[in-house]
């Protein structure tokens, strides 16, 4: 099961990731309905059977509630493969950070947002390019398709401060919000890059679609 969509419940089958930024119109949908068409493509049956379902939602620090994406947004979600229709802005919270398994912030100010609204997640949660790059490393020499998602998260986690970036702000993706619109394809660019990093890292067994 691939899902988009708000929090309602833990769903003890599935694997929940939340991405989380400022306003939750520009970058984290832009991750959020990536990775799910990255995973989703070709339906929900594509995802083996031994691995469990993967949901992906986002949300914003200080969103509107309800605010829709611009059409500029949608269009460029729409040029790297994702789909914009029903989207709708959603305010971060506690309840959504206690039941994520892999919280990724699209700069460190998110993650440190959600771990100061869940501190028991710390080891849960990330800024989206450095869960990328630990979890590179701890899936060398290559990706296990039967591992399961949660072993990644923690294998990551183990590698925080031993795998450091290039600069202390390397993995802060920064906001396109009123620049001008190259700016915004940069970012998705950039986006689309870790998603289909992260699609692999996950769902190894959907290499070739995230790769293709």
């Amino acid at each position: 099961m691939i899902g988009v969509g708000p929090a309602v419940r833990r769903e003890s089958d599935a694997f929940t990731v939340l991405f989380v930024c400022t306003g939750n119109l520009y970058r984290s949908p832009l991750a959020e309905r990536l990775l799910a068409a990255r995973l989703g493509a070709g339906g929900p049956e594509a995802a083996a059977d031994s691995l469990p379902g993967i949901v992906v939602r986002s949300a914003g620090t200080h969103a509107r509630p309800g605010a829709v994406l611009g059409a500029d947004t949608r269009q460029v979600m729409a040029e790297f493969g994702g789909d914009g229709s029903g989207f709708a802005a959603r305010r971060l919270t506690e309840r959504d950070v206690a039941g994520a398994d892999l919280v990724l912030g699209m700069a460190r100010e998110h993650r440190e947002a959600a771990v100061g609204l869940c501190p028991s997640v710390l080891r849960r949660c990330f800024a989206f390019e450095e869960f990328v790059r630990l979890a590179a490393v701890a899936s060398e020499p290559a990706a296990d398709p039967a591992a399961d998602p949660r072993e990644i998260v923690a294998r990551a986690a183990a590698l925080r401060g031993r795998v450091r970036p290039p600069a202390p702000d390397a993995d802060d993706i920064a906001d396109p919000v009123d620049l001008p619109p190259e700016a915004l394809r940069a970012c998705a660019a950039r986006v689309d890059r870790a998603v289909r990093r992260t699609a692999v890292l996950l769902a190894p067994r959907h290499e070739l679609l995230a790769n293709g």
